[in-house]
């Protein structure tokens, strides 16, 4: 590494964007055959976790505004995966639950994770590590803003 602090190896940003997107698009040839993409299988993720949510919720969870999430929804909705309808018990919130066709997507991506880790080709317990200090950084960087 050099010392000068703008040089773009010394940028953290670099590294994470290089990273996100190079990761992401190990992603894409997995999901590819499910119907999704990176950004509907987290939403897939979260649903699958936790159904029906709302979509404040799913905003809250994903850190995506719901302006970005709206379309992703609607793309689901659209291939059969969830459901968006008003809630019984506050009209004004929309909540997303999944169709039988989206639990069932969730057998099919159940070998994702060991695929994405068997392409990596790094030890779990350096990405495990790697995950512990996103996470750390995410939070430090939400504090901040």
């Amino acid at each position: 590494m050099s010392d000068d602090l703008l040089a773009l190896e010394n940028q953290v940003c670099f590294g994470l964007a290089v990273a996100a997107r190079s990761v992401i698009a190990l992603y894409r040839p997995v999901l590819e055959p499910l119907g999704l993409t990176h950004p509907q299988y987290l939403v897939m993720l979260a649903l699958w976790e936790r159904d029906p949510r709302s979509v404040k919720d799913l905003s809250e969870a994903l850190q995506l505004e719901p302006a970005t999430l709206s379309p992703l929804l609607k793309r689901l909705e659209t291939t059969g995966y969830v459901e968006r309808k008003r809630s019984t018990s506050d009209e004004r919130s929309l909540e997303v639950t999944l169709t039988t066709a989206g639990r069932a997507l969730r057998r099919q991506a159940e070998s994702i994770p060991h695929t994405i880790v068997e392409r990596l080709g790094l030890p779990l317990t350096e990405l495990e590590g790697l995950r512990e200090s996103l996470h750390a950084i995410i939070g430090a960087a939400t504090r901040t803003s």
